[in-house]
């Protein structure tokens, strides 16, 4: 899976999909921020956000439903 961090403005043409965003995610700077499953993937830049289509997103969960990679602990501001 090539996953490749976007700036803020680059994701938001992309719909419908899901963005994940340091910036936006009430985690930021928290315990969980460490151990969140995208900063292990992809190495995200604070300043840039992670889309992801529907198929990657649902190989994420399998990852974290069989225990191999934490779950998605991002929660959007707002």
């Amino acid at each position: 899976m090539d996953i490749t961090p976007l700036t803020l403005t680059e994701a938001s043409q992309y719909e419908p999909v899901l963005m994940i965003s340091c910036a936006t995610c009430v985690m930021a700077d928290t315990d969980a921020c460490g151990d969140c499953i995208m900063s292990f993937l992809c190495d995200a830049p604070s300043e840039g956000a992670v889309v992801l289509d529907l198929q990657e997103l649902r190989e994420i969960r399998l990852l974290a439903q069989a225990g191999l990679v934490p779950t998605l602990r991002h929660r959007a501001v707002g």
